[in-house]
């Protein structure tokens, strides 16, 4: 099967799942940082499909509202990880299905998980991938921007290695804004630009996040910050 018939097999199939953002990175650049962070099975696979949903402006914008009503931070933690996720997730497999019943490999990457032992990570980054299809860019937050929604967008990967026609990789910045960085209840981003020859701990240092974010679950009963994205003047 021609790719470019493969390709719009495979958007056929994420725009039908209801994604709003499709691309196809080229993994090549990032092949030696793939191998370090997630072995050599991750390492393998040349190439990613990235698929996208936009949460709601209005809900993500409410978690920045002085005393957010406990109801909006349930509702937020609702859609993200309960809707959001599995939806993604359900897309990603039916993109899986169209490449290997073409032949290829495919290996789909839950929307939200976290690996044992990986300091807080993922089996793979979904941002990596959406930024190398030209999607959007890695902000001071570590969050990936969009042009069209800012943070405010949940990802997925489908790693493969059909022979696809990739995007570019965004190049953009925050430039001087540090809305993020001034916001983080936490302290835990530094306001710093996004280095791919950085680890991530110059930007962000994600145990504060999660020691923050702990306290809210024993607050609230939700684990639910979401400031970073709700400052973000980005597409706002």
């Amino acid at each position: 099967m021609p790719a470019g018939d493969l390709q719009a097999r495979i958007k056929e199939a994420a725009d039908a799942g209801g994604a709003a953002y499709f691309g196809v990175a080229d993994l090549s650049p990032a092949v030696a940082f793939i191998r370090e962070e997630n072995g050599h099975i991750a390492a393998s696979f040349p190439m990613a499909v990235a698929v996208g949903i936009a949460v709601p402006k209005t809900l993500v914008l409410a978690l920045a509202e002085p005393d957010a009503d406990p109801g909006i931070l349930a509702a937020y933690d609702r859609y993200i990880y309960h809707v959001c996720s599995p939806l993604l997730e359900k897309i990603a497999l039916k993109i899986a299905g169209v490449i290997e019943r073409a032949g290829y490999r495919a290996l789909p990457v839950p929307a939200s998980q976290r690996v044992p032992g990986k300091n807080l990570c993922g089996f793979f980054s979904h941002k990596l991938a959406a930024n190398l299809a030209g999607l959007g860019w890695i902000g001071k937050s570590s969050l990936l921007l969009t042009p069209q929604d800012g943070p405010r967008v949940r990802w997925c990967t489908v790693l493969t290695d059909a022979p696809l026609n990739a995007g570019s990789s965004l190049q953009k910045d925050c430039g001087k804004c540090n809305r993020c960085a001034e916001a983080c209840p936490a302290g835990a981003i530094k306001g710093r630009a996004f280095d791919p020859r950085e680890p991530r701990s110059m930007r962000i240092e994600v145990e504060k996040c999660e020691e923050y974010r702990n306290k809210l679950a024993a607050i609230h009963g939700v684990r639910t910050c979401g400031l970073c994205l709700a400052v973000c003047p980005f597409a706002k």
